[in-house]
């Protein structure tokens, strides 16, 4: 067992199978429960970046890693092995940092994730990476063709700090099976979960020097240079769509491959015929967990009109009864903001609504008896336009606004009027009417009447400014894969 996953004095860079200091020095890491500073941990420097980027440029170029999926497999299981072994002091961890509920660490934030990892090793044992396509005769003549998948090369991974372990992994598992070597620069907020993975990697598993490297930062413009520097041949990024964006503009000069899991501001749609009840109790209360802090929660309330007085009055019971609560209590569900900043800004849409002309009929304000950590009621607003931006864009909070709409097709049309296309709910009785409301939507998850989209063998992605590509499933695993035609004569 290794003795800490935080050590006092902070936690380590991984670059090249070494734990290393950063070159910065240390920055420290607060809990968003208290407000409190609970630690530091390594402050990487561009120098380190390029150190980082040096090694898994020549882990990929002069090691067997990317031709060996059984040396990958076994690598990919020994991390996850490592991670169960130290699972409580990952919870710990993940808890205090992330400010995750206690309950969502034995599902997404941490114990899911941990398990899926064995789902990508056995991909990588049992992949097609080598396919026979027929005999043709192209221009007359005989010719046998080879399709092969082979890796990308090294890969910048740039994450996030709301489900921590659940984005570092749902990027290293693929990755890494798939024969990338990877550098993974973590959010500043939540540092400790991913040094947590290198120190793991290092001291537990078979990972060859180089192939998966490391580095904290409290400066974001690190994590910038893996989209800069001509060695690194993908980026796959979580995050805001305005950081995407940026990310996919500094990738664009060395024109290497992007994958952006990006915004949302989904809408959960209740048709005339549904359980209204129901309906309205899940947009309530899943809005709520974690504090809102994911990008794929459905934060519009899409209703029938002729049911909009009793759907708020549905949805306001459920939103009054979730109380904000110490993430370490098993029964939270609605911890606190990941940080200051992040109450600033949604306390922000907050005024907005009341100067858009929106009531607030649940919360809206900081919870009594919470005077640390940060922390914000769950709020329900009505009565605002479609166009104003608490509407339209993502405030990454527990703030649900709830829209009335006059049939299906103009409920379509609202869950559309938006830039993203992440995710979405549709709840109806009459399959065939679900069916053309869903096929209507463009986004890309959707969940019918609780169906639930979130497992390792399904992808996720979003239509329009929601990003780029697929993450998780064979979609995702196939992200980190270029597709090589060889041509022989017959």
């Amino acid at each position: 067992m290794t003795s800490d996953l935080r050590p006092s004095d902070g936690t380590p860079l991984l670059i090249d199978g070494k734990l290393v200091g950063g070159s910065a020095g240390v920055f420290a890491t607060t809990s968003p429960t208290t407000g409190e500073r609970i630690g530091w941990a390594a402050d990487g420097s561009a120098e380190d970046m390029g150190a980082a980027i040096a090694a898994a440029r020549t882990a990929f170029d002069e090691t067997g890693w990317s031709t060996d999926p059984g040396l990958r497999a076994r690598c990919v299981r020994q991390l996850r092995d490592a991670m169960l072994d130290h699972i409580e002091q990952l919870r710990e961890i993940t808890i205090a940092e992330a400010g995750a509920p206690r309950l969502l660490t034995s599902g997404p934030h941490l114990e899911g994730p941990v398990h899926d990892l064995g789902w990508f090793a056995e991909l990588a044992e049992n992949y097609a990476w080598r396919t026979d396509l027929p005999i043709a005769e192209p221009l007359g003549m005989r010719t046998a063709r080879v399709l092969r998948r082979e890796a990308v090369g090294v890969v910048g991974a740039i994450t996030p700090w709301n489900f921590p372990h659940q984005i570092n992994l749902a990027k290293l598992g693929p990755a890494l099976a798939a024969g990338n070597t990877v550098v993974l620069k973590p959010a500043p907020d939540t540092p400790w979960c991913a040094a947590a993975l290198g120190i793991l990697a290092a001291e537990h598993t078979d990972i060859p020097p180089g192939v998966l490297n490391v580095v904290t930062s409290s400066d974001h413009l690190v994590g910038a240079l893996l989209a800069e520097d001509p060695r690194v041949d993908l980026v796959s990024f979580t995050g805001s769509t305005r950081t995407g964006k940026s990310v996919m503009a500094a990738a664009a000069n060395t024109v290497k491959k992007v994958f952006l899991e990006l915004g949302g501001k989904s809408a959960f749609v209740v048709l005339e015929d549904a359980d209204l009840r129901a309906a309205c109790s899940m947009a309530a209360f899943s809005v709520c967990v974690h504090a809102g802090q994911g990008c794929a929660l459905s934060t519009r309330l899409l209703v029938p009109r002729s049911k909009y007085e009793e759907a708020v009055a549905i949805t306001a019971e459920t939103m009054g009864g979730v109380r904000p609560g110490d993430p370490n209590d098993a029964g939270t569900v609605c911890g606190p903001l990941i940080s200051e900043r992040q109450r600033q800004r949604v306390e922000s849409y907050l005024e907005l609504a009341r100067r858009d002309g929106g009531e607030i009929l649940v919360g809206g304000g900081r919870p009594a008896g919470r005077d640390e950590g940060w922390f914000v009621e769950p709020t329900l607003i009505t009565g605002l336009p479609t166009t104003s931006a608490v509407v339209r864009e993502e405030i990454f909070g527990p703030v649900l606004v709830v829209l009335p709409y006059d049939d299906d097709a103009d409920a379509v049309r609202i869950a559309n009027d938006s830039p993203y296309g992440l995710s979405g709910a549709v709840w109806g009785t009459d399959p065939e009417r679900v069916d053309k409301v869903v096929s209507g939507i463009r986004t890309g998850t959707l969940s019918v009447n609780g169906g639930t989209w979130y497992s390792v063998d399904a992808p996720f992605g979003g239509y329009k400014q929601s990003g780029i590509g697929r993450e998780m499933g064979v979609a995702g695993f196939e992200e980190y894969l270029e597709t090589k035609l060889i041509a022989y004569p017959a």
